[in-house]
């Protein structure tokens, strides 16, 4: 039985919030100390590097968008081009790595809102954001809209506050640089930059999608570099990379060093409003590939079931949310940007592979921008910690043998291809 489709509410404006909402988010908080650490004085560098492969990503996952507007992303696209094993393995790398995601997004909602107290806050957070998806996907794009331009205006006094504030000599610099530290780095900051497939996962749901689709990738990802450009600059020369690196509040520290320590706490509150924007459009994208693998039983088909009334996918919903109030109860993932930067490079290397079998006549970019992409996400995923390279590869090796398994027991879900298409 073939599983409802979903109803088309999102405009533009709306597709590029969603975007921004997912890449303007904890990511500007969290992902520039690590990314300090590894690439030191050589941080914009590793920025400049990490936009290129975003850009490569997000221009073949807006041409493949645009020839399937469907609930998924590069799950779809990637069992339509070159076949259900690798379509799968995207989306099961996708929904593991986005779930632990979900959980680090919550937590640091509770780090920052009421500390001593994170995990209580942050079961709280996925409840009310599940429950306020549970609306319908047009609430859900008013409340990033409104979580957006408060983070937006929370960044813009950060980058004022350390320009016109006093210039405090920047810490020290490391001695010498390493290319693998400039490239560990740009993997690392790509975690802020990953969630620009949002809005091809909710493909299904945007009006008329070949159109709206990449200009609303192209624009979401302009405005969030610029954003990142600046604030790191501003952070740089306030604090050096080294305190930079350091610093488990990056932000907040920066606006102190720049004698503007009265601006900290709300910059904390902007870390807080940030991370659950974020959360909100994590949970969104991962129950619609959860909606897209489960239609065609590479999950429990019962997720498959679209809501009547609202046209959601409400059990995706509240399958998504539930795993993710277990992991926050559980254990302490806070650290995950590595392991969820290297599942989402994997999701983008099966990306940029399938936008390599598109024709002309299908849309398909300059060869260069998938062939770079590609090689920009594997090189990236694997100058990773040792350690989130090694978590990743488990769980895509579990992935793989569920599929081999399930495959041996059943036939061929249908519509799917073992060759690229035509």
């Amino acid at each position: 039985m073939t599983s409802p489709r979903l109803a088309r509410h999102l405009g533009t404006t709306d597709a590029v919030v969603v975007g921004l909402g997912a890449m303007i988010g904890a990511g500007v908080f969290a992902a520039f100390a690590p990314a300090a650490r590894a690439a030191g004085s050589l941080l914009l560098v590793a920025l400049g590097i990490a936009a290129v492969v975003a850009y490569c990503n997000a221009t073949s996952s807006a041409r493949l968008a645009a020839l399937y507007p469907e609930s998924g992303g590069t799950y779809v696209y990637g069992r339509r081009r070159l076949g259900d094993f690798w379509g799968y393995l995207a989306g099961w790398g996708f929904v593991v790595g986005k779930t632990a995601s979900c959980a680090a997004m919550a937590l640091t909602v509770g780090a920052y809102a009421f500390p001593g107290h994170e995990r209580a806050v942050a079961v709280l957070a996925v409840v009310a954001v599940t429950a306020l998806n549970l609306f319908g996907v047009q609430k859900s794009a008013l409340a990033t809209r409104i979580i957006v331009a408060f983070v937006l205006v929370v960044l813009a006094a950060v980058v004022a506050a350390c320009v016109f504030g006093r210039s405090p000599a920047p810490g020290p610099s490391p001695a010498g640089f390493s290319g693998w530290g400039v490239l560990q780095g740009a993997g690392l900051l790509f975690f802020a930059f990953a969630g620009y497939a949002r809005i091809a996962t909710l493909g299904e749901e945007v009006v008329d999608p070949a159109r709206t689709i990449p200009r609303a990738i192209r624009i979401s990802l302009g405005i969030t570099l610029l954003v990142y450009l600046a604030v790191a600059v501003a952070a740089v020369s306030v604090l050096g990379s080294v305190r930079l690196g350091a610093s488990t509040a990056p932000l907040a520290d920066a606006v102190t060093a720049a004698g503007n320590g009265w601006l900290a706490p709300a910059v904390r509150v902007g870390a807080a409003v940030a991370a659950l924007g974020s959360l909100l459009a994590l949970l969104l994208g991962v129950s619609r590939t959860t909606l897209a693998m489960a239609r065609d039983r590479h999950l429990p088909g019962f997720l498959a079931a679209v809501h009547p009334a609202r046209q959601i996918p409400h059990r995706a919903e509240l399958a998504v949310g539930a795993a993710v109030v277990v992991l926050v109860s559980l254990l302490d993932l806070r650290g995950a940007i590595g392991f969820s930067s290297f599942g989402v490079l994997v999701y983008y290397a099966v990306a940029n592979g399938s936008a390599l079998t598109l024709r002309r006549e299908e849309g398909a970019p300059h060869r260069l921008v998938p062939v770079a992409g590609l090689a920009g996400c594997l090189l990236l995923a694997a100058t990773l910690p040792f350690k989130a390279v090694i978590a990743g590869l488990v769980v895509f090796a579990i992935g793989a043998l569920l599929w081999w398994v399930r495959r041996s027991a059943r036939p061929t879900p249908p519509g799917s291809t073992t060759t690229p298409s035509a």
